[in-house]
């Protein structure tokens, strides 16, 4: 699917960013919520005439000129709980998302956390069962590594690379890219445009603008109905208009 932009600065769009949707007992990094939580979550954005969609679906409508009442939904990382915690509720609410999936860690854990209990990846099977249910599947890189401190070779390999390996895993180039942890400057930026994907998800990407560092909004097993109005109500008064996004 093919995301179109346009050249004039648009408002900021609310993409938020979940992580695990599972049993959060043992959480230090707080990346996961309950799936009742995400019923509730999800709820509370119908009740405002919100809707959760994938980030492509959401920019491609705002390029239309449309957009009003949708908001995105990003899961990082491919937990293997997204088919069964996080998936069930989206359909329930009638709900799309964008997944970022390792294709290096396939069937994998989340290695990289030094701290918290051991989190299995979705495998290659999960991930192709992800996109036949509508899910929009995009890269967080290869392996999960910190791109402003990558090597030229490391660089290339989680941006082009995964993108390929995505490619040959669905049969279709991947649009979106996330950067893991959220860090990005302008190298690894260049190398997110060299690889073809249309726009990439940041969390604060800062002085940086445009569809290659889309801010996001986390969210929580503790946002309750009141912090979600003040997270969605701030997102935009905090966020500069982004460049290249009607």
């Amino acid at each position: 699917m093919s995301v179109p932009v346009e050249a004039a600065p648009g408002p900021v769009p609310w993409v938020a960013m979940y992580h695990s949707v599972g049993d959060c007992s043992d959480d230090p990094y707080r990346i996961t919520v309950t799936p009742e939580r995400l019923e509730r979550q999800l709820l509370w954005l119908s009740r405002r005439g919100l809707r959760g969609v994938s980030v492509a679906e959401l920019l491609a409508a705002r390029a239309r000129g449309g957009g009003r009442g949708l908001i995105g939904l990003t899961f990082d990382d491919g937990y293997a709980d997204f088919l069964t915690g996080a998936l069930p509720v989206l359909r329930r609410h009638g709900c799309t998302a964008t997944l970022f999936v390792l294709p290096g860690r396939l069937g994998g854990d989340n290695a990289w956390d030094p701290l918290g209990p051991r989190r299995p990846l979705l495998t290659a099977d999960g991930v192709r069962r992800a996109a036949a249910e509508g899910v929009e599947i995009g890269s967080h890189g290869l392996t999960h590594v910190d791109l402003t401190r990558a090597d030229d070779l490391t660089l290339k390999a989680e941006t082009a690379g995964s993108r390929a390996a995505l490619a040959e895993l669905l049969g279709t180039e991947p649009d979106g890219f996330c950067y893991p942890y959220g860090t990005v400057d302008r190298r690894a930026v260049d190398a997110v445009r060299d690889a073809g994907y249309a726009y990439a998800c940041a969390i604060d990407p800062g002085p940086l603008n445009g569809p290659l560092t889309l801010p996001r909004v986390h969210v929580g097993q503790n946002d309750t109905a009141p912090r979600l109005f003040l997270k969605y109500r701030l997102h935009r008064l905090r966020r500069r208009p982004v460049e290249g996004l009607r």
